[in-house]
């Protein structure tokens, strides 16, 4: 879901499974978030997670680390990890990625003096390797892919709804409050890289056992760079999607909802389409 959150706030929604919360992430730590958007979060003490690249501290643009340092002060705020240079990391080796990392850590360490044990992917992008490597450092991960956060999700790959300039209507912010998890115990391919070799990729989700409804499930997906209803088949209980023609760099999307006796539920997925 999107973001409101505590220090420990993350650790008990992943515990309860029939209490709805809000959770607000910010990424980027730009200056304009410090200007219009933190003394209405200050004032009102709505709880966030606010995710800092170390590298653009202080640049044209972004906040420095008097302003991160004044607001992390806050006991409804934390301070997140969100890389160095907020580079596509994907796309360099595996080498760089963790170098990257751990500057960012020294940094981190030399001015908050400590290291946030909370990570965003840079644009939501990760591979296999990322994830088993944030995973052995961090304590939960998100990426960009819609949906609803949800006992069952993998702890290093949580979902988040955008609201930006692009998606900020009100409108769509009451609908997405409203929505709940759509629940799943396996989906795969687990490497979220594509690339030529396996594109389009196999596509599975196995659903639970007690599910309901699960067969009123509808997905998109943007195979081709067309968004269009996906060709969906069921055996037993995994859905399999059959998709049209291979995805176009950069990213290919999946996303499935579901009324369950008027519930809205909803997950997403991305994959990252690697050029040739």
């Amino acid at each position: 879901m999107i973001l409101f959150g505590q220090k420990n706030l993350l650790r008990s929604l992943m515990l309860q499974k029939n209490k709805k919360k809000i959770l607000l992430t910010v990424d980027d730590a730009f200056q304009s978030f410090y200007q219009k958007a933190w003394p209405f979060l200050k004032k009102n003490k709505i709880p966030f997670i606010l995710f800092v690249s170390t590298e653009p501290v202080g640049n044209n643009g972004y906040m420095t680390w008097e302003q991160i340092i004044e607001i992390e002060k806050e006991d409804f705020v934390t301070i997140g990890h969100h890389s160095h240079t907020h580079e596509y990391l994907i796309d360099v080796s595996d080498k760089e990625f963790v170098l990257d990392i751990e500057k960012a850590n020294l940094i981190f360490k030399e001015k908050l003096g400590y290291i946030p044990n909370l990570f965003s992917y840079p644009f939501g992008e990760y591979s296999e390797f990322m994830r088993k490597y944030i995973s052995r450092n961090f304590s939960f991960a998100f990426g960009q892919h819609s949906g609803v956060i949800d006992v069952n999700k993998e702890k290093f790959q949580l979902p988040r709804f955008p609201i930006n300039e692009n998606y900020g209507e009100i409108k769509r912010f009451k609908s997405i409050i409203k929505t709940y998890p759509l629940e799943y115990k396996n989906l795969i391919p687990v490497e979220k890289k594509i690339t030529n070799k396996n594109n389009p990729p196999k596509f599975e989700v196995e659903f639970f056992q007690n599910q309901k409804n699960i067969k009123n499930i509808n997905c998109y997906s943007n195979e081709g760079d067309n968004w269009e209803k996906s060709i969906i088949k069921f055996y037993n209980n995994t859905l399999i999607i059959e998709f049209r023609e291979p995805f176009k760099p950069r990213r290919g999307r999946i996303n499935c909802s579901l009324n369950d006796n008027g519930k809205w539920r909803w997950f997403g997925t991305q994959f990252i389409i690697k050029k040739n």
